[in-house]
């Protein structure tokens, strides 16, 4: 059964101003070839012409490829107000994806959009914005927005989702030629991974910095969010670990959100609670007249999380770049002990030739002449994850090999 979605958005507008109006999370309205949609809608898409009737100007937003491995594709709207004008409008956008190698794959979206009673003299234009997520191959967009008139706005487009040959060796998280709504819920759960057989699976402990690029920032961006559980994501979905320790922290507000012991997967719904309770640039008042209570705070961590009498197989710091006015002090890294353990570090660093020097917790690894990885690209995150795992299999390898020799 194919139907519409009742989902609406409210449109938000002030007079004289281009308001933006994102459409994450598009509502499948159907698949396959036949939907259930008004006759009129589904010859608009079949044409695939450009039509004015309601003015607008459609813009395809290029298919980029993610921190989640997926590549991310949509368009943009504008449309002058005083279009718009008069009592209660609604938007009604349809538009239908489809892969140019799969004609079985047609994925049809909707999404309606509740214009508020506006003036007619209305000035400036409303900013609307949506997307889609899709594998490689070559897609046709076609697009349409009516109004309660029926006036309609269409136009169709072509987007290629395409890895560069040197990174085709990456194991995407969506299939070729396969179209999904836009996930809005970034902290779901991660389904079950088939582990690795005849192998013992390896036990890691992560601990992750939930914090913005900019350290000052009153916010954890979106797009900082994102890349941070993809970092988790990649490192949850390799076969070869088995066991997860977490600590997930801040260091602006000086906090542990989050622990998780010696698990089977990864609690993502968990993060994402624990996450909904921060609140960044609050810090204890009794810590403000603390000298370098940041660096106090990091060096505890270190002390009571990283400790050389445990079995881990590995540690991996991951996060942004903490750059503190001191680093840990040598004292507090020797009293952490001898790891018998590889350390690693997954710097996530948009901007590495502004930041291109080693920030504190770099410098906590370095100590464990541990190896640090520039997280930029999605590209990095999937070298770096593959690469690692692999080291720290190897170096449970040799531990074993060493303690056989002693015995």
């Amino acid at each position: 059964m194919l139907y519409f979605s009742s989902n609406l958005i409210n449109f938000g507008l002030v007079a004289g101003l281009m308001i933006p109006v994102p459409l994450a999370g598009q509502n499948f309205l159907a698949g396959g070839k036949s939907p259930r949609m008004f006759g009129t809608d589904m010859a608009v898409l079949e044409a695939g012409e450009a039509r004015q009737d309601l003015p607008c100007k459609v813009d395809d937003a290029k298919a980029l490829l993610g921190f989640d491995l997926k590549f991310h594709a949509g368009f943009e709207v504008t449309v002058p107000m005083r279009e718009l004008a008069g009592s209660d409008n609604l938007l009604t956008i349809i538009f239908r994806v489809r892969p140019e190698g799969n004609p079985e794959g047609d994925r049809y979206f909707i999404q309606r959009v509740r214009v508020p009673q506006l003036d007619d003299d209305a000035k400036g234009e409303a900013y609307l914005q949506g997307g889609f997520d899709i594998g490689e191959g070559k897609y046709q967009i076609d697009w349409l927005m009516r109004d309660r008139s029926e006036r309609v706005c269409s136009n169709s487009w072509k987007v290629e989702a395409v890895l560069p040959p040197k990174d085709k060796t990456i194991e995407m998280s969506a299939l070729a030629e396969s179209v999904q709504p836009s996930e809005s819920e970034q902290f779901y759960e991660e389904p079950p991974v088939a582990r690795a057989v005849g192998e013992i699976p390896l036990n890691i402990k992560v601990l992750i910095n939930f914090a913005p690029q900019k350290s000052r920032s009153a916010t954890l961006q979106p797009v900082d969010t994102s890349a941070l559980v993809s970092i988790l994501r990649t490192i949850s979905r390799d076969p070869r670990i088995g066991k997860f320790s977490l600590v997930a922290f801040n260091m602006q507000d000086q906090k542990v959100l989050y622990k998780q012991e010696k698990a089977d997967r990864i609690d993502f719904p968990k993060i994402g609670e624990a996450l909904r309770d921060l609140k960044l640039g609050t810090i204890d008042i009794k810590k403000l007249g603390t000298k370098n209570s940041e660096t106090e705070f990091l060096s505890d961590l270190l002390q009571r999380e990283v400790v050389g009498n445990e079995q881990f197989d590995a540690v991996i710091f991951a996060g942004p770049k903490v750059l503190l006015d001191q680093n840990v002090p040598q004292d507090a890294l020797k009293s952490v002990g001898t790891l018998d353990y590889p350390v690693f570090y997954l710097n996530y660093n948009l901007y590495p030739q502004q930041i291109p020097w080693r920030d504190s917790i770099g410098h906590a690894v370095k100590h464990f002449r541990g190896v640090e990885y520039t997280i930029s690209r999605p590209r990095d995150l999937w070298f770096a994850v593959s690469e690692m795992v692999g080291k720290i299999g190897k170096a449970k390898q040799n531990r074993k090999v060493g303690v056989a020799v002693a015995q």
